[in-house]
């Protein structure tokens, strides 16, 4: 049976997964009984929204613009399908195009805290509630706390605990519960449970299991107010700067480390995203993959992921049985390192989690970057550094404010400068891959900043990506359509 949510297209399934990686039994089967007759599927994974109408939305503009495309290709019979899988996008980050969303649940907030953008709007409050089951007591202080912006520098430490417990990291070494935090559970569910187990995948560059961002191991006034600078590099509006001596002095200066605290709880929410997305790439999509190989093995199969949905299909190659092969991989502003597919680097030796991977891919592998996209070229860096690095968070800040294309080089975003050291893997303009540049397999990076471009702050133009020209390049590396 398929989806009636999606009109542009059929036939069209949607292809839900818990954090887990366990997709729904009806709607897999669905697919695998009827996709048969199908010569080409199209499996498109969302990114970071926070619910299933988002999402079908932007199935249904993006896959809007492929009737028409392939309308001189007849015999070709396109099949689509929509993953969904439990994550979100904060509320306050407008999607190009896409009408923004009215918080519909009331809640009292703080005068400052409204003005300033810092406290928890409801809306928000309800979808971290939803991926993070069982956190309520967590939240309900996080929001207070975000909305009262207390003088008191312990409360800051205390925010700081309760978004590490929000996200099922372990406390900080050394780190005791103080106030109301110390009387609040663990979050429990699928969500928490996942982020805190310790057969979660490791980073996208191999990294070994425990080592933690550096933005969730430094002092929090510090991590605070380099979120906030970064928030203000990126055009978002922030508490101003206030100079002073000595210990932290909560006043001006406590309106941005608030800010910066909001955006403390919005990277560690991305980061457990992050993993969770690589965890039903590689348990969920992977393995139905190549169920479906089995059952339907003249399907082309062509992946498409935007953001965090990137990292999910790219994991996916990694999950499918090793004999099974996809046709075309297409990532948009894909959230997952530049060094993901790449060999053994000087600062790794073991190379990208994923490198290899691409041969599991008989056509091109496309990544598509943009130099308007905020939430890659400034905060992933922020959010991928790891303890025991030399530079700081606000070193790194610091040389954002100078050189933003230059910065996170080692820590750099696939969707924010296409594949690096990656031998073979040429850089092409939009214009020229859609020209015929593509190469016939192998990976290749392209720059769409052309089309890629609208979106305020904090995130930038990262979803903005529901163009006919980015259709049109799907197809290119699907081999379906001329050029």
């Amino acid at each position: 049976m398929t989806s009636t949510s999606v009109t542009s297209v059929r036939p069209y399934w949607d292809l839900t997964f818990d954090a887990d990686g366990d997709p729904d039994p009806r709607q897999r089967d669905a697919l695998l009984e009827a996709v048969g007759d199908r010569t080409d599927l199209v499996v498109f994974s969302h990114g970071w929204n926070n619910d299933i109408a988002t999402a079908t939305a932007l199935y249904d503009g993006f896959f809007g613009h492929f009737p028409g495309l392939l309308a001189a290709a007849p015999d070709l019979r396109f099949g689509y399908v929509g993953v969904h899988w439990p994550s979100m996008r904060f509320s306050d980050e407008p999607i190009p195009d896409f009408p923004r969303t009215s918080p519909t649940l009331a809640a009292p907030v703080a005068d400052g805290a409204a003005a300033s953008g810092a406290a928890l709007d409801p809306l928000t409050r309800a979808a971290l509630g939803e991926v993070f089951p069982g956190s309520g007591p967590t939240l309900d202080r996080i929001a207070e706390l975000l909305a009262e912006r207390p003088e008191a520098p312990e409360r800051l430490d205390e925010f700081a605990a309760l978004v590490r417990t929000l996200t099922g990291l372990p406390p900080s070494p050394g780190a005791a519960a103080q106030g109301p935090a110390a009387q609040i559970p663990a979050a429990r569910g699928p969500g928490a449970q996942g982020v805190a187990a310790q057969s979660l995948l490791a980073e996208d560059m191999g990294t070994a299991p425990g080592a933690e961002p550096l933005l969730f191991t430094q002092d929090p006034v510090t991590t605070c107010l380099s979120l906030a600078d970064a928030l203000a590099t990126a055009g978002a509006e922030v508490a101003p700067a206030q100079p002073v001596s000595g210990e932290a002095v909560f006043g001006g200066l406590g309106r941005r480390v608030w800010d910066g605290a909001k955006e403390l709880l919005r990277q560690a929410t991305y980061y457990a995203m992050k993993r969770r997305a690589g965890t039903v790439g590689q348990r969920g999509l992977g393995p139905l993959l190549g169920v479906l190989a089995r059952r339907a093995p003249s399907v082309r199969v062509h992946l498409i992921g935007h953001s965090f949905g990137a990292r999910l299909v790219s994991f996916a190659l990694d999950g499918m049985p090793s004999s099974v092969r996809v046709s075309s991989v297409t990532l948009l502003q894909g959230a997952l390192s530049h060094y993901a597919f790449s060999g053994p680097q000087p600062f790794d030796a073991r190379g990208g989690a994923l490198h290899g991977r691409q041969q599991r891919v008989t056509g091109p592998l496309v990544a598509c970057h943009s130099r308007h996209d905020q939430a890659l070229g400034v905060f992933y860096p922020l959010a991928s550094r790891l303890a025991g690095e030399d530079e700081s968070l606000l070193g790194d800040i610091a040389h954002a404010g100078a050189d933003l294309l230059g910065f996170g080089e080692r820590w750099g975003a696939l969707g924010h400068d296409g594949f690096q050291a990656l031998d073979g893997a040429p850089e092409l303009t939009l214009e020229r891959a859609l020209a015929g540049g593509l190469p016939r397999t192998g990976c290749v990076s392209v720059d769409a900043s052309s089309v890629v471009c609208s979106g305020g702050p904090p995130s930038g133009a990262h979803s903005d990506i529901c163009h006919e020209e980015l259709a049109r390049l799907v197809l290119r590396a699907a081999g379906r359509v001329p050029g």
